[in-house]
Order: C-alpha cells, then structure tokens, then sequence
C-alpha cells in the first residue's frame, strides 16, 4: 500500500512506517552530500550553530545536476548514502528525522536511527532525470562555495521512496534477501 507523507513528518507517522513501504513525500526537504555533511560536522565539532536546523528535517543525499533553461533543478538522482555513514549518527543526535539515499548503512547509523526515531528511504538511482520533475522549487541556503554539493532547500511534491530502515532498525536490504530465499530458493 501506497504511504502519502508531508515532510517534516511527525514523530507519529515515521513510527508508523515499516521497511519496504512505498511513500510519497510532499513539503519540504533539504540537500547534502559529502562535502556538506563534513562542513556541517565540523561546525558543531567547534561549537558552532548549523546555517539550517536540522530538529525534524529530512535530507536527501542529493548533487545535483545544473538545470537546464526552464527548469527547477537538474537530474536529482541519490548518491551513495555510507559516505555520510560516519557525519549521520551527530545529525541524528541534532533532530534529523529523515535521510534519502541509496545503499545500505553502517550498524552505528541503524543504531542512531532507532534511538532517535528516523527513517531512511531510498530513491531510485539512475532515474534522477524523473525524479527532478517532483522538485517544484530550488533554492541555495548554505555553504554556496561547495556548488553542487551546497545545501538546497526543496519544496518536493510526490517524491517516490521506499523505506529500506524504518524507526525500529527493520531493514529491507536484509529483509529482502531473506524472503527471496524462502520464497524462491528453498
């Protein structure tokens, strides 16, 4: 069954959430990759404030690529989310609720994700081009400097994920494997 979710979300519905269900996201949303995450680790490392709160927000894991004349954004497609593995866990610990990417995660960012209720989704990599059409608007908001890793704020409409972790650590990449082998092997 089909989940439709504004974002920010409450605490309340991303509890509700289970590995593999299909969502769609609706609101807004924030973009960070590598460059990003280091930048922003560092900032609170030193004592310093974020330039965005991340109390309830979602990430998406996202560079992308420079829009076209009449275009929002360009390609919007996820990277591989275990490069943020070891920035994850602090952002958590600041309110992160929501991260989107591909790939799996370490067990520290799994743990993190269960003590502070957040869920990771997956979007589908190589569809970025389809993916640009569910962004409605784009707009710079931190670390400029950094170009296409820069942090975006994005109003998003029917962004289609899946969730892969949800809130109580279930894990579709496990999960996954699991009934495949019951279901086609044994």
């Amino acid at each position: 069954m089909d989940k439709y979710v504004t974002v920010p979300a409450s605490a309340g519905e991303l509890k509700e959430l289970r590995a593999g269900d299909y969502v769609y996201l609706t609101g807004t949303i924030y973009t960070a990759r590598d460059a990003a995450h280091k930048r922003m680790y560092e900032t609170v490392s030193e004592g310093r404030e974020l330039p965005v709160d991340l109390k309830d927000q979602f990430v998406y894991y996202l560079g992308p690529t420079p829009a076209r004349e009449g275009q929002v954004i360009g390609s919007a497609g996820p990277t591989t989310s275990s490069r943020m593995d070891k920035y994850t866990p602090l952002m958590l610990s600041l309110g992160l609720k929501g991260m989107i990417g591909k790939g799996k995660r370490s067990q520290a960012v799994i743990d993190s994700m269960k003590e502070n209720g957040a869920v990771y989704f997956a979007a589908v990599g190589g569809a970025g081009a389809l993916l640009s059409k569910c962004i409605k608007e784009a707009q710079v908001v931190a670390y400029k400097d950094l170009g296409t890793e820069a942090v975006r704020k994005l109003r998003v409409e029917n962004l289609p994920v899946i969730v892969v972790i949800d809130s109580l650590g279930n894990n579709l990449y496990e999960t996954a494997v699991t009934d495949y082998k019951v279901n086609y092997l044994e």
